[in-house]
């Protein structure tokens, strides 16, 4: 996922990499901190493969870089938001990162075939607790805390399924 991110960031312009850092953390600082022992290997590694370009810029002192996004890295970039990989789809901090690039596919049909494939995995049954094979739901579990994860995560299913519905249902009345 980091790769995506940096990928997606440096699409929407060059930075030097302690303002890519900071994206990073405030796009999945959150869940996932990032630090410069695992962003600066991620970059190494884009630049080695010819995704992005590293540009020392002139000036007194240590050489700053400039990264930018190659058309290679465009084309990746691109080609894993058109066809995420299924824990992209269902864990919801790596989603954050699919959906904040999603508009740089730019087929719409893509972009709503990625979208279908959310609201598929919210729309299957789910629970964080079980009874043996069968999901519990919050009004069966007499402890306030686990009740209320689970009240608090009917909601946001909801509202992000309800999200989903309107974009969906709403190109499709626009053709």
């Amino acid at each position: 996922m980091l790769e995506l991110t940096i990928l997606g960031f440096l699409s929407e312009g060059s930075l030097h990499g302690y303002e890519l850092k900071r994206r990073v953390a405030q796009l999945t600082g959150y869940a996932r901190p990032v630090s410069d022992g695992t962003l600066y290997p991620a970059i190494k590694r884009l630049h080695r493969d010819g995704l992005l370009e590293r540009r020392a810029e002139p000036g007194a002192g240590p050489a700053r870089y400039v990264l930018t996004i190659t058309d290679d890295g465009r084309d990746a970039l691109v080609a894993r938001l058109r066809d995420p990989q299924a824990n992209e789809v269902s864990d919801f901090s790596r989603f954050i990162v699919v959906l904040t690039f999603l508009s740089l596919v730019p087929s719409v049909e893509e972009q709503h075939a990625v979208l279908r494939r959310r609201l598929d995995f919210l729309e299957q049954p789910a629970s964080f607790f079980y009874d043996e094979d069968r999901t519990v739901r919050a009004e069966e579990i007499p402890d306030l805390y686990r009740r209320g994860l689970l009240l608090v995560a009917r909601e946001t299913s909801r509202a992000e399924r309800a999200w989903l519905t309107s974009i969906l249902e709403g190109s499709a009345a626009r053709r």
